[in-house]
């Protein structure tokens, strides 16, 4: 398969890129500058040779847009204007690209977030659930869907990424490190759901996602059992030997992240219905699961 991809330099992106080299698929990357590429596999394009020859792209069968500046940063009123102006950009070039394709691509799946349900203690949601409108990033993720819509390709796919677990980038090398200096605990009142998946579920469902045509639309990327910020913690702290004993003030998460600190100190419980009904099986089901593999043990 030939498969294109945008924010291939980063978490998720690095390991998508690995497994597709690795099963010997042709893979187009996105980027802003021209990468240095040693695999016959793997191309570099940028976003400027995009525009003036969008046509080489032709007998391109998906695309998978993962760009967009880091959410993890404090909330500026300027941090905020580029956090979402980096995904309508990425995107509408995306679409404006295909728009000038002879030959489209069967699916683009193109990345979105589950903040788009907004943040509960209690509710549960899965891709039925209607949209929330209670902080920043729940309006970011709506209006990047949208762009993501007017993407001319057969399917599109909308892949609400959960909490993504892995050792070599994302966000749980920073929460096991409090751990690894036997100083973990809760965060705020613990009671905040965290949904997470494991980074090679994580390129498991997106690859899922291309081959099966029946799967469009919104897909939450993320387990099937999320837990609490002090279940989670006290599985890490098990799992890895470590206390799970100091908690974390609410009062220094707001004043380390200011707005950021939403995240932190409150959640979402997301359930992957769509996947799950379509067949596809986790091999991370379970956090003990996913740290003993994580943390080798």
């Amino acid at each position: 398969m030939k498969i294109a991809i945008a924010g291939g330099s980063g978490f998720i992106g690095q390991h998508l890129i690995s497994n597709w080299l690795q099963n010997k698929h042709e893979v187009f990357l996105i980027s802003r500058s021209q990468q240095p590429t040693s695999d016959p596999l793997l191309t570099s394009v940028t976003w400027k040779d995009l525009e003036q020859n969008p046509h080489r792209l032709e007998g391109v069968e998906a695309i998978v847009n993962l760009a967009g500046e880091s959410i993890n940063q404090r909330w500026t009123e300027d941090a905020k204007r580029r956090i979402l102006q980096s995904r309508l950009d990425t995107t509408g070039q995306i679409a404006d690209f295909v728009a000038k394709l002879e030959n489209k691509p069967a699916v683009v799946v193109n990345a979105s977030g589950m903040s788009i349900y907004g943040l509960s203690e209690t509710a549960t949601f899965d891709e039925n659930s209607p949209h929330i409108h209670d902080h920043f990033l729940s309006d970011v993720v709506e209006e990047w869907e949208k762009a993501a819509d007017e993407i001319s390709a057969s399917r599109i796919v909308k892949v609400r990424v959960g909490i993504v677990l892995g050792m070599d980038g994302g966000a749980f090398p920073k929460m096991f490190m409090p751990y690894r200096l036997f100083v973990g605990g809760k965060v705020g009142n613990g009671r905040q759901v965290l949904s997470w998946i494991h980074i090679e579920d994580m390129v498991r469902l997106i690859d899922f996602c291309i081959e099966n045509p029946e799967v469009a639309g919104a897909v939450n990327g993320t387990a099937p059992n999320p837990l609490t910020n002090d279940q989670f913690g006290r599985i890490v702290g098990r799992v890895a030997g470590r206390p799970h004993w100091m908690p974390v003030p609410s009062f220094m998460m707001k004043l380390l992240f200011g707005e950021l600190s939403v995240l932190l100190l409150e959640g979402q419980r997301v359930l992957p219905k769509k996947v799950l009904d379509h067949g596809f099986q986790f091999r991370y089901p379970t956090l003990d699961v996913a740290m003993k593999q994580l943390l080798g043990k």
